[in-house]
């Protein structure tokens, strides 16, 4: 919890200061690019274990991400016990049936045909880990006083992102999955009123059969996401 105290302004040297030329740093974006271009989306999970200390140093990564007013609004839940997600996949998969069967629309139906998914999620029984991402609507501080978070999808967001960029680059593939609604997973994992769940996420080695859909190779390029405005020379 964080002590009203401790919300003075004080700046500070900026700390872990680099500086590269422009050649090393092409270089090294290129580098991240290679390395995070190889990260798919999978599945089909194999079910060898993942040692817990991997996903605790995976999260404290994603604890570094920026978030509004620096209230890192989140909370990550890593589940292995196979009782629970066994919980979890019965109730996601309730919620899943009555997406499939017309709750979705058959606009949104069709867009997934490509993706190859269905009401069925066995990956949450197989995959050795779940990580469930809560967004936090408010914090407490140390007195019991709430206090209001700011920007809270996009800095959830940006620390998901973190989350799955430090799994791949661990070793690990992820599948993100978004049951409507996803109130359950407040129950199942006595989490508060305060924080809303925004995914589940898969996590493990990929199965030996792992298989990805062809379109999820299809990638924008980068005209069709990038415009740029620079001063003319």
């Amino acid at each position: 919890m964080i002590s009203k105290s401790a919300l003075d302004y004080q700046p500070l040297p900026l700390p872990d200061r680099r500086i590269y030329d422009d050649k090393e740093m092409l270089a090294r974006a290129q580098d991240f690019y290679e390395d995070v271009r190889t990260r798919h989306t999978v599945r089909h999970f194999s079910d060898r274990p993942v040692d817990r200390s991997i996903i605790e140093a995976c999260i404290r990564a994603a604890g570094t991400a920026p978030s509004g007013a620096n209230h890192q609004p989140w909370h990550f839940v890593a589940i292995s016990n196979a009782d629970l997600k066994h919980k979890i996949r019965l109730a996601a998969e309730e919620e899943e049936r009555k997406f499939y069967d017309g709750g979705a629309g058959d606009e949104w139906i069709k867009a997934l045909e490509p993706i190859g998914t269905d009401a069925d999620k066995p990956h949450l029984d197989i995959a050795p880990w779940l990580i469930v991402i809560f967004a936090q609507r408010w914090g407490t501080f140390n007195d019991g006083t709430r206090y209001k978070h700011y920007y809270v999808p996009e800095s959830v967001g940006i620390a998901t992102g973190l989350l799955i960029t430090a799994l791949h680059h661990a070793g690990l593939s992820t599948l993100t999955h978004t049951p409507n609604p996803m109130k359950f997973l407040n129950g199942i994992l006595n989490r508060p009123e305060a924080e809303k769940p925004v995914m589940i996420l898969a996590v493990g080695h990929p199965a030996e059969d792992a298989t990805v859909p062809a379109v999820a190779k299809i990638k924008k390029p980068l005209e069709e996401i990038l415009s740029v405005f620079e001063d003319q020379e």
